[in-house]
């Protein structure tokens, strides 16, 4: 049964249940009176069935324009189906012999479908007004059935029911949330190793990447010496092995994070010289930009630290790029870059004056790499994966007064 409210949307689910139940009923109604010559009042079943099949088709007919394909229905609307299940079915036994029916124990199956549907508080609810039902149908049957030792089975009858109905709540309930929370824990193992795959891919092809570069880096440095020797005072050929010195020193620094990284490396690290590091480097690279910088001044939070890798600078650095390059687009050259400390956690937000996030990309960004004008989303994605390692979170977002903002938290290891 859960694998089949899975399948298909519940509200359809439901309504289709109840019209297999409603050919039933009429199948069962002739049978009964034709086939068996138990005469039962035509006109009240009747009655009761035509309303069935008129709720049932408005229902359809309502959730249809309400995106009835969905799978995901509105709790309150699917309580108001079971419901009307119940009332139907015990208006169908109360005309045909009440609670002496064979087919009483059908109440159950709302139950049944309200444990796979529900919250555990409205399927309280449904278990309540089965039970009620029952009581009803028990009670409204005539004092002439109650002769000899038949008000003993019957009060049997409604412990029974009662028992029962308890039982199916409960165990079916637990189960049925059981199998969802593993589900969604399987789903989360698998995302999150989709996600490692495609990180584990995109590092081996920067590592190749790497190793082809270092072997021009080198002949073109060596030229740049036998350069500087017939030029020493050549500003071209300065600038040029100053570069080629920072390509050295990037490629060199690319292979100490890699092994920190394949080992596993974790250390502690002041938060604010991370802050002071991260706005020298931006200030370094990005000297026409304009950072206005608002950091939690408290004595308190000076000492703080936290758990970082090799990859947790490259990660943030990464996403002011991407911040920068958003302004820059859109014809600013600011930035903003807050730190402060939250709920024992370290809060890092970088805010951009770019035209920011549409609905796809918020979905999208961080999840796996997407295209974007400046790139594929390839920088925010592997920032993620970076805070995931060290138990972060990456938070995306549009600021209200216009451009992007991104929010990291990690949690803080230490004070002192």
């Amino acid at each position: 049964m859960p694998q089949f409210f899975k399948r298909t949307s519940q509200i359809q689910a439901i309504i289709a249940l109840r019209s297999i139940a409603i050919a039933i009923q009429l199948l069962l109604i002739l049978f009964v009176n034709l086939g068996l010559a138990y005469e039962l009042p035509w006109m009240p079943l009747v009655s009761v069935i035509s309303l069935e099949v008129l709720f049932t088709f408005s229902s359809y007919l309502y959730y249809s324009r309400n995106h009835l394909s969905e799978k995901k229905a509105s709790q309150k609307a699917i309580l108001v189906q079971i419901c009307a299940d119940i009332i139907f079915l015990s208006l169908l036994l109360f005309f045909s012999g009440g609670a002496t029916n064979a087919f009483v124990s059908l109440l159950l199956i709302p139950i049944a479908i309200a444990a796979v549907t529900l919250t555990p508080l409205l399927l309280t609810v449904v278990a309540f007004l089965a039970i009620a039902s029952y009581s009803i149908l028990l009670w409204s049957l005539p004092m002439s059935v109650m002769h000899g030792n038949m008000q003993g089975h019957f009060i049997g009858m409604g412990i029974n029911f009662l028992f029962s109905a308890l039982v199916v709540a409960i165990v079916v309930g637990k189960m049925a949330r059981s199998i969802n929370q593993q589900e969604l824990a399987i789903a989360a193992y698998r995302e999150n190793l989709l996600k490692q795959e495609q990180v584990t891919s995109l590092g081996v092809a920067s590592a190749q990447v790497t190793h082809q570069l270092a072997t021009p880096i080198a002949t073109v440095q060596l030229l740049a010496d036998e350069l500087s020797e017939d030029l020493p005072d050549n500003e071209i050929v300065l600038d040029m092995q100053s570069q080629l010195t920072r390509c050295r020193d990037s490629l060199s620094d690319f292979r100490a994070m890699v092994f920190d990284i394949k080992e596993q490396v974790i250390k502690t690290i002041n938060c604010q010289d991370l802050f002071d590091e991260i706005t020298d480097n931006v200030r370094v690279n990005n000297p026409e930009i304009s950072l206005q910088l608002l950091k939690n001044s408290d004595e308190r939070t000076k000492g703080v630290t936290i758990n970082a890798d090799a990859a947790l600078l490259p990660a943030i650095l990464n996403l002011i790029n991407n911040a920068i390059r958003a302004s820059k687009a859109n014809n600013s050259k600011s930035l903003n870059l807050t730190c402060q400390i939250i709920e024992n956690n370290w809060q890092f937000t970088i805010r951009d004056y770019g035209k920011g996030f549409t609905l796809k990309k918020l979905n999208e960004l961080g999840v796996k790499p997407v295209n974007s004008e400046q790139g594929f989303g390839m920088a925010v994605f592997l920032s993620h994966a970076s805070l995931e390692r060290l138990g972060g979170k990456l938070a995306l977002t549009n600021h209200q007064e216009g451009g992007a903002l991104v929010t990291l938290s990690l949690p803080i290891s230490s004070y002192s």
